[in-house]
């Protein structure tokens, strides 16, 4: 019995050891992070705080400077994975209002508006008192109104386009229809005769007509030929 509670102490005073070296390398590391991110040196900073984090996954202080630090480096996307982590394990609501905040300024910088808007209005859930967060608020309220707007403007304008579009359609087929329709009815209609064209019962009068001139004509000239015969002959 005695044995087993010394090997009890033991092991004890074992995990108690490991843990506070694990808190000192913690700490150290975020020490470390929170200089190279003071002296602007963004990707030092991520490789401290991301030791921190090995040695304490549930450490929201190292998740939330490792977001800054993201953020800082333009790494929107990674630097929303350690908020949202952090949101889910932090319980300080000081803490919790800055990582919203951050989560707004992410959603704002990428004209999400609305999510922008949730993001700010949970951090002064958080902390009230934060005039930055309502100010960002009120600035994202306006853009996310203007945002609708200009998306209303852009609707109604491809709509009216649309119809538009449909009536010229429209009036191109009815055109089409119609001169089909004409077409067709010129190849209905029989063809008249022209001004300049005869029936053949008029080109057969003209025919007999100058058939009787020309025989007229014949018979005058014969008469002519015989009276100028008979001048001809002499008087002896």
């Amino acid at each position: 019995m005695m044995m087993r509670n010394k090997t009890i102490g033991i092991i004890l005073l074992l995990l108690t050891a490991v843990s506070v070296s694990a808190q000192k390398a913690e700490r150290d590391f975020i020490r470390k992070g929170n200089r190279a991110y003071k002296d602007s040196t963004y990707v030092n900073a991520e490789v401290n705080y991301r030791k921190a984090i090995d040695v304490n996954p549930k450490s929201t202080v190292s998740m939330y400077n490792l977001g800054n630090t993201l953020m800082q480096q333009n790494k929107l996307q990674e630097a929303m994975e350690q908020y949202v982590a952090a949101t889910k394990m932090e319980k300080d609501k000081s803490k919790l209002a800055q990582i919203y905040h951050n989560m707004g300024v992410i959603f704002h910088s990428g004209k999400d508006y609305a999510k922008a808007v949730e993001a700010y209005k949970e951090s002064l859930r958080n902390n009230p008192k934060d005039n930055e967060t309502r100010y960002n608020l009120a600035l994202a309220q306006k853009m996310l109104k203007d945002q609708e707007q200009n998306q209303q403007n852009q609707d109604q304008n491809q709509d009216q386009n649309k119809q538009d579009q449909e009536k010229e359609q429209d009036k191109d087929k009815q055109d089409q229809n119609k001169q089909d329709q004409q077409n067709q009815d010129q190849q209905q209609q029989p063809q008249q005769p022209q001004d300049n064209q005869m029936s053949k019962e008029n080109a057969e009068q003209l025919l007999k007509s100058v058939m009787q001139d020309e025989k007229d004509v014949q018979d005058k000239v014969k008469k002519q030929q015989v009276i100028q015969g008979g001048r001809l002959e002499k008087d002896w």
